[in-house]
């Protein structure tokens, strides 16, 4: 299984401690499927600073093919957060060298190697998602929290797996997740913090609870559900069985503290 992630990365400053943490909805979901088992590689670009060094060191470790993880002259993605009932608060975002991120065609090949690609809303990835498709790619997309965003409208066409970040199951989530499925998604799923998560795919509904756990901190818990739910599907299972998948592994994450 050969999954490639392509996009932001940034270190997760916790104001309090001024601990730093690698982080990144593109770096996370790599991470986790490593751990889940799978060949995993991360394609993004960091500064030239210390938080560079230690972002492809730390990725590394975790056993990612970064061997398309490009360092430019300038600052590594910065996101401060607090934490508020042990909930993470994002503040402030610097995003540094990645605002002018971009792929070459050696990449886009490299990329073309793999059977699924995964990117987010902050990632400047968006426009390479018909190239994607059109190379015989599966894709995924993390909208996180952005439903308003004009990217809702325009990629899913290009996004077999569509993800959103919301708060309840109800009849508004419900309708967004049947419009952006009518908009060429294959399913669409809306982690719904400790309501579980809801997913469709044009026929029924499907909904998961969370699994119970001492919350120390809810960082990277959206994105390690991601990694479940596509270790899943590229694994043949069940989309409900997906859902459980994408739950245990949130709830391995937010038992410690940072993404991973």
């Amino acid at each position: 299984m050969r999954i490639v992630t392509v996009g932001d990365n940034c270190m997760d400053v916790y104001q309090a401690s001024g601990r730093a943490y690698p982080g990144g909805n593109p770096v996370n979901v790599a991470v986790y499927l490593k751990d889940l088992g799978a060949d995993s590689c991360y394609i993004g670009w960091v500064g030239c600073d210390s938080y560079g060094g230690l972002m492809k060191k730390e990725i590394l470790k975790k056993g990612v093919d970064i061997s398309h993880l490009t360092k430019k002259d300038g600052k590594t993605a910065v996101t401060y957060v607090e934490l508020v009932n042990n909930d993470r608060v994002f503040g402030e975002y610097d995003e540094g060298v990645m605002a002018d991120f971009s792929l070459t065609q050696e990449e886009l090949d490299f990329i073309g190697t793999h059977q699924l690609v995964h990117a987010g809303v902050w990632g400047h990835v968006e426009g390479y998602y018909s190239h994607f498709k059109e190379m015989g790619l599966q894709t995924s997309f993390d909208f996180s929290n952005q439903l308003d965003h004009r990217l809702v409208k325009t990629l899913p066409q290009f996004v077999d797996y569509s993800f959103f970040s919301y708060t309840q199951d109800d009849p508004f989530i419900r309708q967004f997740l049947k419009d952006v499925k009518n908009n060429g998604s294959k399913i669409t799923i809306a982690t719904l913090g400790e309501n579980g998560s809801l997913a469709y795919d044009g026929e029924q509904f499907y909904k998961c609870g969370v699994v119970a756990v001492d919350v120390v901190d809810t960082m990277g818990a959206g994105d390690s559900f991601i990694s479940g739910f596509i270790y899943g599907k590229l694994n043949g299972l069940p989309t409900i069985k997906c859902l459980d998948l994408g739950a245990a592994t949130a709830a391995k994450t937010i038992q410690y503290f940072g993404a991973w």
